[in-house]
């Protein structure tokens, strides 16, 4: 495998992003004025994503220091995280009443989409070699069916509702006019799952490449959901059944990423 040279300029991505997120998640963890004009159910959502963002931050700042280093490994870890920030930081800079948070959240996801942009052609000139078989096909039918599921999951409340005339539940319940998580998911997330799974399938060159990042995403989201949800067992809500689907797929997801990561060399 090729040794990745960058300039230090993925420390400083890595560095800037990580600091502008720290400073976000605990404005909005602790500052009760950052969600004041959100209903409980899109603030609660919302300081969830505050603990996921939270998360990523170490690992953002691991995996970038690595991927300088050389690691083709990281490199892809890193993608992905970036890749979960972008998502993340679309939905607080369209979805959250104006704060003052509002150019953090900007910067945030300028950021993290210049980063993605600006290294990906280094990261896919530098490929290392991809597991075969097993690995290869568990990791595969693990984003897949996360991409089938979600999709099912977010058709079975829009199309209800749109066959009703109503606005649907979660989109009421959270004070939104449309949901960006279900624009961004079916537009753009759930299909580059199934897309990403069929193509490492087949052999096609994006398929193997975006697995791990693809994988690393859906861990990060999925702790983000099911911090949302203790949140919302703590204030009463039952949020007990949705959160042990989530977590589930947090477990298989780790395990499909860490055999997958573990075996490109």
């Amino acid at each position: 495998m090729k040794k990745i040279t960058l300039s230090k300029s993925i420390i400083v991505w890595s560095l800037l992003i990580s600091a502008l997120v720290v400073v976000a998640s605990l404005y909005g963890l602790l500052d009760p004025s950052i969600y004041s004009k959100e209903t409980l159910n899109w603030a609660t959502q919302a300081k969830g994503q505050d603990i996921g963002n939270l998360l990523a931050v170490p690992i953002l700042l691991v995996c970038g220091y690595m991927y300088y280093k050389g690691s083709f490994k990281a490199a892809l870890l890193w993608l992905g995280t970036l890749l979960y920030l972008i998502y993340a930081y679309v939905v607080y800079a369209m979805a959250v009443h104006f704060n003052m948070l509002f150019l953090v959240y900007v910067a945030i996801l300028g950021l993290s989409s210049y980063a993605v942009l600006l290294t990906i052609k280094d990261i896919r000139s530098r490929e290392g070699v991809y597991p075969k078989a097993s690995a290869k096909k568990f990791a595969a039918y693990t984003i897949m069916s996360i991409g089938v599921l979600f999709g099912l999951l977010w058709l079975s409340e829009i199309i209800p509702a749109l066959i009703a005339g109503n606005v649907p539940k979660g989109v009421v319940e959270a004070g939104l006019w449309v949901n960006p998580i279900h624009v961004i998911d079916l537009s753009v997330v759930l299909p580059g799952f199934i897309i990403t799974g069929y193509y490492a399938l087949k052999n096609k060159p994006n398929g193997p490449f975006f697995l791990a990042p693809w994988l690393t995403f859906s861990v990060l989201m999925g702790l983000s959901i099911v911090a949302a949800m203790i949140l919302m067992t703590v204030d009463g809500v039952n949020a007990i059944p949705p959160m042990v689907m989530v977590a589930a797929v947090v477990v298989m997801s780790s395990i499909a990423l860490t055999i997958y990561i573990r075996r490109i060399t």
